[in-house]
């Protein structure tokens, strides 16, 4: 999958509920190639829900989401053209990072990079073999986040990716989303922190 083709997602007043409680309403959101949306808003307002709806782990209430790609004959579904980040690192303490890697390498399709090469750029290749559980919540994020690196996927759905990296992560992590963008991806952020980048899309949820 080449990432550089023109992409787009579009999201038609899209409604999740879980029970009888209304989690996200009529939401609306166009995002196209090289494009970064900063979902804000509110504790509990519906950031990490529409990610997770995106990603395929809510159902819909209504609305629908539509994937396009303009170069593509036989477009694959969205699952399989995005990486999900969650604001929980989701790793396994007693593995390595290596082989917490190769967990997502197992099932993440072509276009592979090796965990040492997804770590180089995370700037934690030197704890390839360490058990997770020895690292630090920061180091332990930078892990999780280099799962976007293995494959090339176009859509990044990212939830509070900036959460326990220091200063020097945060500017390396946005260096790396800004590289994505540049070579044609798209980024859902949700997050309290603003990543700052260029041509940042607004998303505030919780207001009318």
């Amino acid at each position: 999958m080449d990432i550089r083709q023109r992409c787009h997602l579009l999201i038609e007043d899209l409604s999740v509920a879980r029970g009888e409680r209304i989690l996200l309403d009529g939401m609306s959101l166009r995002l196209s190639a090289g494009q970064i949306a900063e979902v804000t808003g509110p504790n509990g307002v519906g950031k990490s829900t529409l990610l997770r709806a995106i990603a395929g782990f809510f159902p819909l209430g209504s609305g629908r989401m539509s994937w396009v790609e303009s170069e593509a004959t036989d477009p694959a579904p969205l699952a399989e053209r995005l990486h999900y980040v969650g604001h929980l690192d989701g790793l396994k303490s007693s593995l390595t990072a290596r082989e917490n890697l190769d967990i997502g390498l197992g099932f993440l399709g072509r276009d592979r990079r090796t965990p040492l090469e997804a770590l180089d750029r995370m700037e934690l290749a030197h704890v390839l073999d360490l058990p997770v559980g020895y690292l630090s919540a920061g180091q332990r994020r930078r892990v999780a986040l280099a799962r976007l690196l293995i494959v090339d996927r176009p859509l990044w759905l990212l939830d509070e990716p900036l959460t326990a990296l220091d200063r020097h992560a945060r500017a390396l992590l946005k260096t790396i989303v800004a590289s994505h963008l540049e070579g044609g991806g798209l980024t859902l952020a949700a997050t309290h922190e603003p990543l700052g980048l260029r041509g940042t899309v607004q998303v505030r949820l919780g207001t009318k």
